[in-house]
């Protein structure tokens, strides 16, 4: 078995790296930046991709998102200490083969691991329950995940954001905050990819429909 790591912490990343090649286990890179990972990932194709959620800059749920659109055959596991559900939710939704929190004990994670490499798809199980309301609430984890990208706009996007929504251009929203064309159209840019859709139209909507601008 193959495997890369993505982690931004250095500690748990030497840690971990050390406890697979302990147990015959190669570890093809390990490195603490996802836009570094990816480039790697293409060159190595490892068998089984260990994939942090929380990391600065590209962070492990938008590098799956990426990876979503490629045609690698490696198996991608999220290794994490979070246990939100609406991680979980978009972990699953993109293609995650394996959803595990850091705490497990090693040898759990050596067998979740040969499972994932024999094709299972596996799951902390402290997060059974978890799972459980995800597959019940359906649509409600749709509109939770979609407050979960509003939450990421900065308080500028966000006042961008409700202008977008009353078709505001580039010149009218820079003249009314005050600040340049270039300096506007850079935010909208940063909306878009924070929002994962193309055009400020699908953003005018989509602020629309979850009643953003209303709620201030």
């Amino acid at each position: 078995m193959r495997i890369l790591i993505i982690d931004d912490h250095a500690l748990f990343r030497v840690g971990l790296e050390g406890l697979l090649e302990q147990r015959g286990i190669e570890v093809v890179a390990s490195v603490g930046d996802a836009y570094e990972g990816l480039r790697k990932l293409k060159a190595l194709q490892p068998d089984i991709l260990l994939l942090d959620v929380r990391m600065p800059g590209l962070n492990g749920l938008e590098a799956l998102r990426q990876l979503a659109e490629t045609k690698l055959t490696t198996q991608v596991v999220m290794l994490t200490t979070s246990a939100e559900k609406v991680d979980l939710a978009e972990a699953l939704r993109n293609g995650a083969r394996g959803y595990l929190l850091k705490d497990m004990a090693p040898d759990d994670l050596l067998v979740a691991l040969r499972s994932i490499q024999s094709g299972k798809t596996v799951i902390a199980p402290e997060l059974t329950t978890v799972l459980a309301k995800l597959v019940q609430s359906g649509d409600d984890v749709e509109l939770e995940v979609e407050h979960s990208l509003f939450k990421k706009l900065t308080p500028r996007e966000q006042e961008i954001l409700c202008h977008l929504t009353e078709g505001q251009s580039n010149k009218v929203i820079a003249r009314h905050l005050g600040i340049s064309d270039g300096t506007v159209k850079l935010h909208v840019k940063a909306i878009l990819r924070k929002l994962r859709i193309h055009s400020r139209v699908e953003a005018a909507v989509m602020a629309v429909e979850q009643g953003f601008c209303s709620r201030g």
